[in-house]
């Protein structure tokens, strides 16, 4: 039963690691009966959306519990149970996880945090006893990376907001009920203000119905909707968020608190990834031997074991920093590392796991296929990857030159002195801080390995397993050693416009006699 009362009384702890416990258990034979009983994944996967049994099965459970305040009848909000929760369901379905992750990422959790109490009850109940979802959006067809740009603006009139517009490309598209939508003031001039607004819209409630214009055929996480929507609804003004400083700051604590939580559903994704390829090469016999003797195959596999054992180090640091308690929206260089390097890993191991499964591999039920156009978006949505290497070189050169420091080791000695201490003549030089474009982004992918390596070694100190994390050191240490080469290497090329003539190889064979 919801509980709308707030209690002075500290929870108990214990209790609630042990109903979280339990819930990670009961939604783990939920989603084997899901996927294993009623409805193959294999099967279903290919097909657009959730099958209702399927959907009804795993919401049985009522996991979007997880996120919503302790006097809500949630379970309080605890990202490090939120973090380990998208792990256990991305072994299954990483586009499960995302559908979950979406929910409590991007909506659950900033409405508890921003949202006005007189709406809190009415929302949280939607989750607790209708298994409502809910999703944000921000993109639109003219502004994608450039969100801040954004022209879907409002209007306020007698207390109510009128937001007019277009977003595209926001998750569960047509399937959740419950949204935020990002807007700007329009001015009495006409133009935009440049803070943004953040607004709760029910699209089951009069005047706040969103259009869907156009269902994407997306190629890959085919079980999430995606579209474009006609934004003109009319909004009570008990539904717009309120920020603690700016609409920017509180966009930013959102966007960063959501990236942080991408471990979660990129580890148990890159466990599965291992646990397949393992299963395969040992198996698998070729030339008399399993393939798992081979050098190089055990060389993809230390890489896969690898890159679980940094994600394990991702998921330990954002535990520790993107609790709601705390304003992550200063934190853009941890929360950009953590973003990029998970989903840089969640497609180099999909790739891996096809390579050694071979051609079995490329159909489209089979989990390999299947996992190479799943995680291919991560690189992409809630930042492309190459912007935030950009941005990741930018603000570590920009904390270099504050610090009056020149040299790259002297300043990680006292930024990240684990990483840096292993990592001596690698990163003893003077970097360039009039860098072009292309080399920010290798620089930036050079410091969020380095980054990497630190996290790492913290994990170690915790009591990690040390036969991982050596071989992840080691590992680590070689793709440092290669980007810090490509980064050294020389190149301002740039393309050829006007390319066809004299660019025709057979115009260049011997004449036929």
């Amino acid at each position: 039963m919801m509980q709308n009362q707030k209690s002075g009384k500290a929870p108990d702890t214990q209790t609630i690691e042990q109903k979280f416990r339990q819930m990670i258990d009961e939604f783990n034979l939920s989603m084997n009966r899901a996927f294993h009983t009623k409805d193959e994944i294999d099967r279903f996967c290919s097909i657009r959306g959730i099958p209702q049994a399927v959907l009804e099965e795993v919401m049985s459970g009522n996991p979007m519990a997880l996120c919503i305040p302790l006097e809500y009848g949630g379970l309080g909000g605890n990202v490090k149970e939120n973090i380990a929760f998208l792990s256990a369901v991305s072994y299954e379905s990483l586009s499960l996880s995302l559908t979950l992750g979406i929910n409590n990422g991007l909506f659950i959790q900033p409405v508890a945090k921003y949202g006005q109490d007189s709406v809190k009850a009415k929302v949280f109940s939607r989750f607790m006893n209708n298994s409502s979802m809910g999703g944000l959006m921000i993109t639109e067809p003219d502004f994608g990376s450039d969100a801040l740009s954004m022209q879907t603006s409002f209007t306020e009139k007698d207390g109510i907001f009128h937001l007019s517009g277009k977003k595209h490309w926001a998750g569960l598209t047509g399937m959740a009920e419950l949204w935020l939508l990002t807007a700007r003031k329009k001015a009495d001039s006409g133009g935009l203000m440049r803070d943004i607004d953040m607004f709760i819209c029910d699209s089951a409630a009069p005047g706040q119905k969103i259009v869907v214009e156009e269902y994407f055929e997306n190629l890959g996480l085919y079980q999430i909707p995606y579209g474009r929507n006609q934004i003109d609804v009319y909004i009570p003004e008990e539904q717009r968020l309120v920020p603690h400083t700016s609409g920017i700051q509180m966009l930013l604590d959102l966007l960063h608190r959501s990236r942080f939580q991408f471990p979660g559903m990129g580890l148990g994704f890159l466990r599965r990834m291992l646990d397949e390829a393992i299963s395969h090469t040992k198996s698998r016999l070729v030339g008399n031997r399993k393939l798992f003797e081979y050098d190089q195959v055990q060389n993809r596999l230390v890489q896969l074991q690898s890159n679980f054992t940094i994600c394990s180090a991702f998921c330990l640091k954002s535990g520790e920093l993107a609790g709601m308690e705390n304003n992550l929206s200063q934190l853009g260089l941890e929360a950009n590392i953590i973003k990029s390097v998970t989903s840089d890993m969640m497609q180099e191991s999909a790739q891996s796991l096809l390579q050694l499964v071979g051609a079995k591999g490329y159909k489209l039920n089979h989990i390999a296929g299947r996992s190479v156009v799943d995680s291919r978006p991560f690189q992409i949505f809630e930042g492309s990857n190459d912007i935030l290497y950009h941005q990741i070189a930018e603000a570590f050169l920009k904390l270099m030159k504050t610090a009056k420091e020149k040299n790259l080791l002297q300043f990680l000695m006292g930024f990240s002195a684990r990483a840096s201490d292993r990592l001596q003549k690698l990163i003893n030089f003077e970097p360039d801080f009039q860098l072009t474009q292309r080399k920010l982004v290798q620089f930036g992918q050079v410091v969020s390995r380095i980054f990497s390596m630190d996290m790492v070694l913290n994990l170690e100190e915790k009591g990690f397993r040390k036969d991982l994390i050596d071989n992840t050191l080691i590992t680590l240490k070689l793709q440092i050693s290669e980007l810090l080469n490509t980064f050294e290497f020389e190149n301002n090329t740039s393309v050829v416009h006007e390319y066809s003539e004299n660019s025709t190889w057979y115009d260049f064979t011997d004449q036929r006699l």
